[in-house]
């Protein structure tokens, strides 16, 4: 009979060890869940609250270009703008053409006095991106992918440096020089981001130089500390 009350007890333990960890591990699942769902939450609504930031934008900015009847690609939702590379440059060249200058100089002004003039929106810009981008036609006497790719790398760097370098010799409002100097980035997309018209790439629309807005990210620790707060 002892050893019987002895062997009952162990399982007890052993049941009661288990039921402990089975607690602690559901316990530990609820946490990771609740933290991914804020963690979700809380990037879905920063999302809403970037697109809507770069939508107002994109509305000026449109407004303000049709009344100087600019013609150029504005994109509704990101305030993101195209122009062709026919329209800055020469063939195969980085120089800023004629034509691509008397068209900064009417452009440039408009856009950056769009962007900077509102206080609200303003201070949620972090980077006005100026993206340079090349079709996937080869250059003659490179054999290799990656030596095409190096090429286009460089044509299409050069270009996005020299609209970056025009744009502080437009006649932009100079209150905001120095709100320029922190957010302009040039940088080089090569051939790596096509034009694609019904699944084939639209070589003219593929050359083409990109003006993008990056606008502020929320801080994901600010946003559990808030959350934790609450709770």
């Amino acid at each position: 009979m002892i050893r019987r009350n002895i062997k009952k007890s162990e399982n007890e333990e052993e049941n009661v060890f288990w039921v402990t960890m089975s607690d602690m591990l559901l316990g530990l699942v609820m946490v990771f869940m609740t933290l991914f769902v804020l963690t979700i939450t809380g990037f879905s609504q920063n999302k809403i609250q970037q697109q809507a930031t770069q939508s107002e934008v994109a509305k000026q900015l449109k407004t303000e270009l049709k009344k100087q009847n600019i013609q150029v690609n504005v994109d509704n939702l990101t305030g993101q703008v195209k122009i062709a590379d026919l329209e800055l440059f020469d063939v195969n060249s980085y120089n800023l053409s004629p034509r691509g200058k008397q068209f900064l100089d009417k452009f440039i002004p408009i856009y950056v006095n769009t962007i900077f003039s509102n206080q609200k929106l303003s201070d949620k810009i972090v980077n006005v991106v100026i993206e340079g981008h090349t079709d996937s036609q080869t250059f003659s006497g490179i054999p290799t992918k990656e030596g095409q790719f190096i090429k286009n790398m460089d044509l299409s760097l050069k270009r996005a440096n020299s609209v970056a370098e025009y744009v502080f010799s437009t006649n932009y409002n100079k209150q905001y020089r120095d709100k320029l100097l922190k957010t302009v980035v040039a940088e080089g997309k090569s051939f790596t981001d096509p034009v694609l018209v019904n699944g084939k790439e639209d070589y003219a629309k593929s050359r083409r130089v990109e003006l993008k807005l990056v606008v502020k990210d929320s801080d994901f620790k600010n946003f559990l500390m808030k959350k934790d707060s609450k709770n």
